[in-house]
């Protein structure tokens, strides 16, 4: 991973490196009632899905830079997609790169040692 771009995973949590400046965590927790998936910016809700057909999201008020949410976005989206689909670990890293690679996103590409 440069330097300069990148991700940096916890279990749940990640951070989303720009131009050397770090921005996270982003997480996911269940909602209250099992039935949909928060999205966390630092502790905050941003966003939420309720169904497979509704998702809401909305970072602006933490005034992140836009490519920071473009890859936050894709970093949630593989996670959502692989936990509504019962993915292993690797078939969600597939999903991951292979993603960030679709949208552009090349220089976030997790590496591995």
């Amino acid at each position: 991973m440069s330097n300069s771009h990148g991700l940096r995973f916890d279990e749940t949590q990640f951070w989303v490196i720009h131009r050397r400046v770090e921005y996270g965590p982003f997480d996911y927790d269940w909602s209250t009632d099992l039935r949909g998936i928060e999205f966390l910016y630092q502790g905050r809700k941003f966003g939420e899905v309720c169904s497979a057909g509704e998702i809401f999201a909305d970072l602006k008020e933490f005034s992140l830079p836009m490519r920071v949410v473009e890859v936050a976005s894709v970093v949630l989206g593989c996670t959502v997609l692989g936990i509504c689909n019962g993915f292993s670990s690797g078939e969600r890293e597939n999903l991951l790169v292979e993603t960030l690679k679709e949208f552009d996103c090349d220089d976030f590409i997790p590496r591995t040692p």
